[in-house]
């Protein structure tokens, strides 16, 4: 079957189009004009304080301009789509977290996919969610939560900071794993908060960094963290698998860059970003944020990205969650 001539061009030159970049990225220096990060939920957000503690030090260490851009909207799919969508170049890049990893199974008709068309670059953080309940809960630890739980199914409310975010997937990880039933209250962002605290949702599963003056001075009570291991915040909190083995969640951040992105320039980059995971100012700045500094490979970071994935897709998907 021959292809009509123009038809024939247009996936001749798609064809030659990686190689060309691939020539180009070895034939210049990288970068050697302002390149754009690109986050999807918001400025003053900590994804957005995290783009930029990364632009600066990459600014400083490549000697060119890493602009961060602000590109917020339907819970980070529109950057993520902006970024799929870019000149595989390295000129383009996305700071990429836990929500996209979400949205790849809650939103079955995006115009790109997210594993496919988004290249690992590097990790940057990971950090817990803490387990909070009002002090009028009457419980003190994880095993008591259960029991109480049991005992009043579909009474208790668990607030979230908005249906399919991190905060909402968690709790359901949590039900199905503690087999327990909660009754899902989302609220916009950090009104959950302010929700809790008068009592008007009884546990909820939120960042360290929101939280954590209500619980020093007994406004709320934690009753674990959601990583694997202890919180340097809260080195007296368990974790939540220390009761259930095997529950992990987190929130984490990282860099993506578009599918085709020449190996020299996504190496380069993962060695800079790693480099700055161990200077100790940074360090610092993490932790204020939230996070401890996970230094990965490329490759390490494209998989525990798709486990992520998976991981959110089988809770979504036995949850029956649908985006609002």
């Amino acid at each position: 079957m021959k292809l009509p001539r123009r038809k024939f061009l247009r996936v001749a030159a798609s064809a030659g189009t990686l190689p060309l970049v691939s020539q180009i990225a070895r034939a210049q220096p990288y970068p050697t004009h302002p390149v754009r990060l690109i986050e999807g939920i918001g400025a003053g957000a900590t994804t957005d304080l995290i783009a930029r503690l990364m632009g600066k030090w990459l600014s400083e260490r490549l000697g060119t301009p890493f602009v961060i851009e602000n590109r917020s909207g339907a819970n980070g799919n529109i950057a993520a789509e902006l970024v799929a969508r870019a000149f595989p170049d390295g000129y383009t890049l996305l700071l990429v977290n836990a929500a996209n990893t979400i949205n790849a199974t809650l939103y079955p008709q995006l115009n790109f996919d997210f594993i496919r068309d988004i290249a690992p670059v590097a990790s940057i953080a990971r950090g817990p969610l803490v387990m909070e309940v009002n002090p009028s809960v009457p419980v003190k630890t994880v095993p008591e939560f259960i029991e109480f739980a049991r005992a009043n199914p579909g009474k208790i409310n668990m607030g979230s900071a908005g249906t399919a975010t991190a905060t909402h997937v968690v709790g359901e990880l949590f039900m199905m794993m503690a087999d327990v039933n909660l009754l899902h209250v989302p609220f916009r962002g950090s009104q959950a908060i302010l929700a809790l605290l008068a009592g008007q949702v009884d546990v909820m599963f939120f960042p360290i960094p929101a939280v954590i003056e209500y619980t020093r001075v007994g406004k709320l009570r934690a009753l674990a963290v959601t990583t694997a291991t202890r919180s340097e915040a809260l080195p007296d909190v368990p974790t939540v698998a220390e009761f259930l083995p095997g529950f992990e969640a987190s929130s984490w951040w990282g860099v993506g860059a578009p599918r085709g992105t020449p190996a020299e320039i996504i190496g380069k980059l993962n060695r800079e970003i790693n480099a700055g995971l161990a200077d100790p100012s940074i360090k610092q700045r993490l932790a204020e944020l939230g996070g401890a500094p996970v230094t990965m490979t490329a490759p390490e970071f494209g998989s525990f990205v798709s486990d992520d994935t998976q991981k959110w897709a089988k809770v979504i998907r036995a949850a029956n969650i649908k985006p609002d």
